[in-house]
């Protein structure tokens, strides 16, 4: 009986936490959901003029629309495109109302790095962003080359001699320029697949508790007969 009773109350209290676990990751998932809807509806809305003050934390994602110069000059960040294959983003420096900004004008595949593109005066519709591309494993650019391998937004504004504001384009701002507009597909939500293996866990556990109960009293009702 001890041993049958070790066993259901270490087997109740595995149980217990991995449905708590998978409970939780399933409170994680409506929260994140929420937060993703929000960035959503914020990245949607309607375009304002860029404030005078901008603040990486309070106007992240906020469409924009402004009016002004694309600047001579490109930087190349690498990246890869689903179904396309490996390419750049054109970074530029875009001068307004006596500022000069940073426009992502989206891609290019890489064969067209050295395509002539369309300067000069336009309008741009986009949001800004200051995306976290960087970690232990990011090569330091090759500026011989111009092959950047993530947008470090202050040392892109640093070459182009712009403001660490960077607005990616989703307006077209040239025919052979693919717009890669900002959107919550890249933002990660796991929580579900997680919620799915702690519950399967669960699952095993209560099979597996269940398997050595019926073990553990097969001897004893052996030995009866």
């Amino acid at each position: 009986m001890r041993r049958i009773l070790f066993l259901m109350i270490f087997g109740i209290a595995g149980l217990a936490i991995l449905v708590s676990l998978g409970v939780w990751q399933m409170q994680r998932l409506a929260w994140k959901q929420g937060v993703l809807a929000e960035i959503e509806n914020r990245i949607s809305a309607d375009p304002v003029d860029l404030p005078d003050t901008v603040l990486p934390d309070a106007d992240k994602y906020l469409p924009v629309t402004i009016a002004g110069e694309i600047e001579p000059g490109e930087i190349h960040v690498l990246v890869s495109v689903k179904q396309v294959g490996a390419g750049y983003r054109i970074i530029q420096s875009f001068s307004t109302n006596d500022r000069t900004i940073l426009v992502d004008r989206g891609f290019v595949p890489v064969t067209a790095k050295h395509d002539q593109r369309l300067n000069g005066p336009m309008e741009i519709t986009g949001n800004l962003h200051w995306p976290v591309e960087i970690d232990g494993y990011t090569p330091e650019p090759d500026i011989d080359d111009n092959i950047w391998f993530a947008r470090d937004v202050p040392n892109l504004a640093a070459a182009l001699g712009a403001e660490p504001v960077l607005l990616i384009a989703r307006s077209q701002t040239d025919p052979n320029i693919t717009p890669l507009p900002v959107s919550v597909t890249g933002i990660p939500n796991d929580h579900l697949q997680y919620a799915i293996t702690w519950f399967g866990l669960a699952l095993v556990w209560a099979a597996m508790t269940g398997y050595f109960l019926w073990r553990s009293r097969a001897p004893s009702e052996s030995d009866a007969t």
